[in-house]
């Protein structure tokens, strides 16, 4: 099959330097490897058997630094190999060594460890895969296409995997995207920020069904404006990828409401970051962002209400017992319906199409003056011009919070979700114990706040369940009681709502 022919974006990178590794990680089923590859630009395929020992140290100091160190055999010669950062593109340093001992002298381990913690380093875990891998022309770029089947192993634990990836060798990355996308019309591609290195550690640590939750963000003061909000991406994108597998096989709850939760603080980035994003993909990616939080806001809806009713003592829990079944089998409705919507093309070339806008979109190359300045200016000045917009968003609708009426509350509560949001991810370009004290008020706020939106909800969900004559009577004898209980969470809202108003602005 002939590559497409494509001009490169202007002040695109180019090429993958002798230090970076630039790729694609896709998960994929055995029996479609084969259509994959056949459906690939030609080449020759090469078969090798790859077998890996990763290392760490007893504390997983590696790890927590994001850094991963293995040594690879294939045909009887070793690679010590340490990769060092997360998603698309990571520092990636090689050299050969004679057995499967690690050379502590490596400069780049020295780098990443003392010398104490370089001699306590034991291997981890190990990766066995047959890889077949081809090197491509693609456009304008070369990539290599390797296709990997195998199992890691850690301890007694054992995992299969199966995974596509595209390696930019030389070129435009943005031909690796338009690679992925004709790949993915032969079969499903999930695209996965998760290595093979991230997935044997969780798998030593038996958290690999472990729904993946949000991370403090690694920011510095001297990254720009765009990397910053790269960074921020990046990491909201691996949270959708990852717990959205998890969603598709085992239907964990936890794993649904990161899922949703990790799409709404990408919105919430790219809607804080709008002066900086703001070309023309932002509002499809927004919207498609969207529908991706009503597919799967049933589901949590109903998570909400049964845990809700199981906790419900005396009269409540017998009114609780007439409609629990109802309730069950409306989960299990929304769960189906949520995991289609997560196994669907529609869902696999959202996750493409953000990483692509991320990585290459047109808002990195805007040759407009005023846009350059936006993209260079440091981290640290943008968040805080960003941070003074969602402050005053929020005070404008707080100051008339005893005239709002539900629509205003919830309206508030995603005002002030969205000063969290922001306020954490730009929270390490800050004094850290202001911004916690700041972030932990907010998070009092939307919680009581969320109460009542709660509340709320459960009377729509109640509408929508298979009732008898008995079941609609206990419903509303509980929808009254949560009415009851609705004065109460007001006055705790506003007493929230007040500490806020006076919290210190940590980026001033």
């Amino acid at each position: 099959m002939l590559g497409r022919v494509a001009t490169p974006k202007p002040r695109e990178a180019r090429l993958a330097t002798e230090d970076q590794e630039i790729e694609l990680k896709f998960l994929c089923e055995p029996r479609d490897l084969e259509a994959l590859l056949a459906a690939a630009p030609a080449g020759d395929t090469e078969a090798r058997a790859l077998r890996a020992i990763y290392f760490d140290t007893p504390d997983g100091r590696l790890r927590r630094d994001h850094v991963s160190l293995r040594v690879r055999e294939s045909g009887g010669k070793r690679v010590q190999t340490l990769k060092r950062g997360e998603g698309f593109g990571r520092e990636e340093y090689e050299q050969k060594v004679a057995g499967d001992a690690l050379d502590l002298s490596m400069p780049a381990l020295r780098k990443a460890l003392s010398a104490p913690r370089r001699k306590a380093l034991a291997p981890a875990f190990s990766v066995a895969v047959d890889r077949r891998q081809r090197m491509v022309a693609y456009g304008e770029a070369m990539i290599e296409i390797a296709a990997d089947l195998g199992v890691i192993t850690a301890g007694d634990r054992r995992r299969a995997i199966c995974e596509l990836e595209l390696e930019l060798k030389a070129g435009s990355p943005s031909e690796l995207f338009a690679l992925a996308r004709q790949l993915a019309r032969t079969a499903p591609l999930y695209l996965s920020y998760e290595g093979k290195a991230a997935q044997g550690q969780m798998l030593g640590d038996g958290a690999e069904l472990t729904p993946r939750v949000q991370p403090r963000m690694r920011l510095t003061a001297g990254l720009s404006a765009a990397a910053a909000f790269q960074a921020i991406a990046r990491t909201t994108l691996g949270l959708i990828a990852a717990n959205a597998a998890l969603v598709r096989e085992t239907s964990d709850e936890a794993a649904l409401h990161q899922l949703r939760v990790a799409v709404r603080r990408l919105r919430s980035a790219i809607s804080t970051c709008a002066a900086l994003v703001g070309d023309g993909e932002a509002p499809k990616i927004r919207e498609e962002l969207k529908w991706l939080a009503g597919t799967c806001g049933e589901a949590r809806d109903l998570d909400v209400f049964a845990r809700e009713l199981a906790g419900l003592k005396g009269k409540a829990a017998a009114d609780a017992a007439l409609i629990v079944e109802a309730v069950a089998k409306a989960r299990a409705k929304a769960y189906a319906k949520a995991g289609a919507a997560l196994a669907s093309g529609r869902f696999r070339e959202l996750v493409l199409s953000a990483a692509a806008w991320v990585e290459t979109g047109t808002w990195l190359t805007d040759p407009d003056r005023k846009a350059r300045r936006r993209r260079d200016m440091g981290a640290r000045a943008f968040a805080r011009a960003a941070l003074r917009e969602r402050w005053k968003a929020w005070r404008r609708l707080a100051r008339d919070f005893d005239g709002l009426d539900a629509e205003g509350r919830h309206k508030l509560r995603i005002k002030a979700k969205n000063l969290r949001y922001a306020a954490e991810a730009f929270s390490p370009l800050f004094p850290a114990r202001a911004a916690a004290r700041m972030v932990g008020r907010v998070k009092r706020l939307q919680d009581d706040l969320g109460a009542l939106n709660d509340a709320a909800v459960a009377a729509r969900l109640v509408k929508t369940l298979h009732l008898d004559v008995a079941g609609r009577e206990a419903a509303e004898r509980l929808a009254a009681r949560k009415a009851q209980d609705a004065e109460t969470g007001l006055k705790r809202a506003a007493k929230a709502l007040a500490r806020l108003s006076e919290a210190d602005r940590f980026w001033r």
